[in-house]
């Protein structure tokens, strides 16, 4: 990504997670980051989601063999986020 600088001038929401056995949310967020500061796009936001796993679900451990003992289909705080942001970029 931090290649293609000229690509990330939109608005940009990053969402990692806390519980994610997957993809390291501080090492993605750091790099995501610093992509969009070198493009110098100032429309972005960058949150990490405290508790959830890979698929945005509330977890106890993130591994991947605990998602289908899982009831919820994505955590409410993940959407509540996504939904605010979207509206806001549309005011």
């Amino acid at each position: 990504m931090a290649n293609n600088t000229a690509l990330l001038d939109g608005y940009v929401l990053s969402l990692n997670v806390t519980k994610d056995t997957q993809v390291p949310a501080i090492i993605y967020q750091e790099g995501i980051r610093k992509a969009l500061e070198k493009a110098t796009n100032k429309n972005f936001k960058i949150i990490e989601l405290e508790g959830l796993n890979h698929l945005f679900q509330e977890a106890e451990t993130g591994e991947m063999d605990e998602y289908s003992k899982i009831d919820q289909t994505i955590s409410p705080q993940a959407l509540e986020i996504i939904s605010d942001w979207i509206l806001n970029q549309v005011k």
